[in-house]
């Protein structure tokens, strides 16, 4: 799967492979973000618990996150651009094995291997704008990538509500092998390699661990990556338990559930696109503090209003939706600062950092998940902790130094 003929690397205006970067971050979002909606239905259609189902949710970030470890190093080793192939090739086949899962245990597994192969989308998309753009420009053009990061929440399931109630949930994952296809077009026919050189030590596990460990050793990595990973963490934690509260708790239909991602997606499309405007102004490390604030803000109003003991779609969405604005001034800004410093290695650091990412999201999504949902407290809880977690970290570890 050689790269067309023609320029190794993008121009850094190329509309076309800018659009193509922007659908491939949100392949993990849109896979997970699409049957939310059927969750609940799932329940009834293999007869299990919820936290049986939930377990659909929780293995696919587990999935995320392990695989990054190796897409990282290989695409550092190998290119993007075959890395980016094979993963969605493997998308593809999980996707369709998704569609005609008859039990439980095989939709578990299948999710897993879905998690694999939809990886390769944003830690590729990562790896690539490192290669092209430096540090302060990157986190520019992955605030306006990253539109599509905010964007997916909303539409996802919305489609994936009308696709629950016209089809059942089959239909979700028929529309996923359809994405999976379309994304391997695509890639096969824009992009071009932009690693300049490939480091034929990079898949060599003695090199992979001591890369880990210096990443690791690097103040500035380890806490622009925690912040990334804690406020990221929160949105999974809405994400594994909003439909149980909306649809179960609350009695909403799923095509109203769909409705609602639109509020939370407004929060976080601000906060990206202010992030847009304003990171070569104040710099990366100034909305990164902010942003945590601002979520930390959303996290402490949900569980001050969970206490009254008042629940309600307004007390949970009007919250959620400051936690959202304060992701998107953090996420862009974080990510370009975590691997910023290490352009060698750009591959590496952004699986290191999707992997905690991931791993930690997986953790509190499935706290959440085993916890009952006829209350908004334990999700606010797991946000406010991420939150504070996230700000705590920065400020120990990058903002002390600054300042």
């Amino acid at each position: 799967m050689e790269p067309r003929t023609g320029r190794t690397k993008p121009h850094p205006k190329s509309l076309a492979v800018g659009a193509l970067l922007t659908f491939l971050i949100a392949l993990g979002q849109i896979s997970n973000s699409i049957y939310i909606p059927s969750m609940p239905a799932l329940v009834k259609a293999f007869d299990t618990g919820m936290e049986q189902v939930n377990l659909t949710f929780t293995v696919f970030l587990v999935g995320f996150a392990i695989s990054q470890i190796v897409y990282g190093p290989f695409s550092d080793r190998f290119g993007r651009r075959r890395v980016l192939l094979g993963g969605l090739v493997l998308y593809f086949v999980a996707s369709v094995a998704c569609t005609i899962s008859f039990t439980i245990e095989i939709l578990i597994t299948a999710r897993f291997a879905q998690a694999v192969g939809a990886c390769a989308g944003p830690v590729m998309t990562y790896a690539i704008v490192r290669d092209v753009y430096e540090r302060k420009h990157a986190a520019r053009v992955l605030a306006y990538i990253n539109v599509a990061f905010a964007i997916s929440p909303a539409i996802m399931p919305l489609i994936g509500g009308y696709l629950q109630a016209w089809f059942g949930w089959r239909a979700n994952f028929l529309f996923l092998s359809a994405v999976a296809g379309s994304a391997f077009l695509a890639v096969w026919l824009i992009l071009n390699e932009t690693i300049t050189q490939s480091d034929p030590r990079a898949t060599r596990p003695s090199r992979i661990a001591l890369t880990f460990v210096m990443l690791m050793r690097s103040r500035e990595f380890l806490g622009h990556m925690l912040s990334v990973a804690f406020i990221f963490a929160g949105l999974m934690a809405y994400q594994a338990s909003s439909s149980f509260l909306f649809i179960n708790t609350l009695g909403l239909s799923p095509e109203r559930f769909g409705l609602l991602s639109a509020f939370i997606v407004v929060g976080y499309l601000t906060g990206t696109l202010a992030a847009g405007r304003w990171t070569l102004r104040f710099g990366i490390e100034s909305l990164v503090i902010a942003g945590t604030l601002l979520a930390l803000t959303g996290g402490v109003a949900m569980a001050a209003i969970a206490l009254t003991g008042h629940l309600s779609v307004a007390a949970i969405i009007g919250p959620m939706m400051l936690y959202m604005a304060g992701m998107g001034l953090v996420m862009p800004n974080a990510i370009a600062g975590a691997m910023g410093p290490f352009p060698q290695v750009a591959g590496t650091a952004s699986a290191l950092l999707g992997f905690c990412q991931m791993a930690i999201a997986a953790a509190a999504s499935l706290v959440v998940g085993w916890m009952s949902q006829r209350s908004q407290l334990p999700l606010a809880l797991a946000i406010t902790v991420s939150a504070a977690i996230a700000a705590t970290a920065f400020t120990a570890l990058v903002w002390r130094r600054r300042v």
